[in-house]
């Protein structure tokens, strides 16, 4: 074959070219769906990322939760903490009732007030160890009570806040007719001189223990 003939056979069928795939040869590549190693070095980097973020997340959700959860109060009636005492006790809650009249007692030293609340035929008895109530807080108008504590193991409800609600003009003017007296103008207060019961109607002064 004269070499003008090789030349045309080498132009006819040329030599195979050789692609490279980027596998090393020991086939992790394939096992890896032809990741590169920094690639998957970085995917893991990333992975660690990940759960440590979402691992702090749920700790600062489970502590606000809790925070939350202490601070919130809950508002209830009478009848509704003394019929499922054990639901509540312990928490902090907002118990609202009527003044059972003739209930108020007062102790002088150390000052303490007890007294009952009451609705839809339920009873709870409140103890508040302070010294001043405010002056609405009395017998004899059909007074709506206020108190913010803890129900305790024996059902009383031990009070840290006693607020009042100011009866209408109307059912104080009820209540000078039948007698009552009527409260000093500013809460909290009482005549220089007297007592912390401050004469009110139907307060029962019990002696120091």
């Amino acid at each position: 074959m004269s070499p003008r003939d090789l030349s045309k056979a080498a132009e006819a069928d040329p030599a195979p070219v050789e692609i490279a795939d980027g596998s090393d040869g020991d086939g992790d590549d394939a096992a890896g769906g032809g990741t590169s190693p920094t690639l998957r070095s970085r995917l893991s980097k990333w992975k660690g990322v990940i759960i440590v973020g979402a691992l702090g997340a749920t700790v600062a959700a489970l502590l606000l939760g809790s925070g939350a959860q202490e601070a919130f109060v809950y508002s209830k009636l009478v009848n509704e903490v003394v019929t499922h005492p054990a639901e509540w006790r312990g928490r902090e809650l907002r118990v609202e009732g009527l003044l059972t009249q003739g209930s108020i007692r007062f102790r002088e030293s150390p000052c303490e007030w007890r007294f009952t609340l009451e609705k839809n035929g339920q009873e709870m008895p409140v103890r508040y160890s302070q010294c001043i109530v405010p002056d609405t807080f009395r017998d004899g108008v059909n007074l709506t009570v206020i108190v913010q504590g803890k129900l305790q193991a024996d059902g009383s409800f031990v009070a840290s806040q006693v607020v009042p609600r100011c009866p209408s003009k109307y059912e104080m003017q009820k209540a000078g007719r039948n007698g009552a007296a009527r409260p000093y103008g500013m809460e909290g207060t009482r005549p220089a001189g007297s007592s912390a019961a401050g004469g009110r109607a139907g307060v029962t002064t019990t002696p120091s223990p």
